[in-house]
């Protein structure tokens, strides 16, 4: 029996071609997030400091943006470097979010706190979030992509839900389901804070 050949080590890919990829993945992360956040370019380019043409550039993968470039555009969405460009695949099987996490939180003003519950740096189809909201506070969206729904779940206190030309008053343990493509709304008019859970679903 001839004697077992080490093990052959594979050799890690090109700095070049993984340089490619990151970027190809760059370009997709950065429209998504923004189309998610309903920014226009100039929208983002004012948040983040890079010229309407780079951004344009990124997201049709024309371009290489150099790390500071990229940077300024991570802090515009509130996410870390790394949860930007890190690629979708994950060597652990657990991805974990800590309560802690500020990246997490995806908005906080005087109208609402949303903070995301699934991971920034997948591309998904399903996104979670948990939603507070302060007496007459409000989340007010312009339509999704076509075919988007929402499914929302009130954990604590009570709001007006709108989706397009309907409306339904939710109260604590109440769930609904909705069309996200057309204009939609969530508003608290109780006197309480509001603790939303808030499903949202691509198609």
């Amino acid at each position: 029996m001839p004697a077992k050949r080490p093990a052959k080590k594979t050799a890690p890919p090109p700095v070049a071609e993984t340089a490619d990829a990151i970027n190809k993945d760059l370009g997709r992360r950065v429209k998504k997030l923004r189309g998610d956040r309903g920014w226009s370019l100039e929208e983002l380019a004012s948040a983040s400091g890079v010229s309407r043409s780079m951004l344009s550039e990124i997201e049709r993968k024309r371009a290489n943006p150099t790390l500071s470039v990229t940077y300024r555009i991570a802090r515009a969405f509130g996410l870390s470097l790394q949860d930007l460009i890190e690629s979708a695949d994950s060597a652990s099987a657990i991805l974990t979010i800590r309560a802690t996490d500020r990246a997490q939180v995806f908005r906080k003003d005087k109208q609402c706190q949303i903070r995301t519950l699934s991971p920034l740096n997948l591309e998904k189809d399903v996104e979670f979030y948990e939603l507070r909201l302060p007496p007459n506070g409000a989340l007010r969206s312009q339509p999704h992509v076509d075919g988007t729904r929402e499914f929302l779940t009130v954990e604590e206190g009570g709001v007006e839900l709108r989706s397009g030309l309907s409306s339904e008053t939710l109260g604590k343990g109440d769930s609904a389901t909705y069309r996200a493509d057309v204009e939609h709304s969530i508003t608290n008019k109780e006197k309480n804070e509001a603790i939303l859970f808030l499903v949202v679903i691509y198609r």
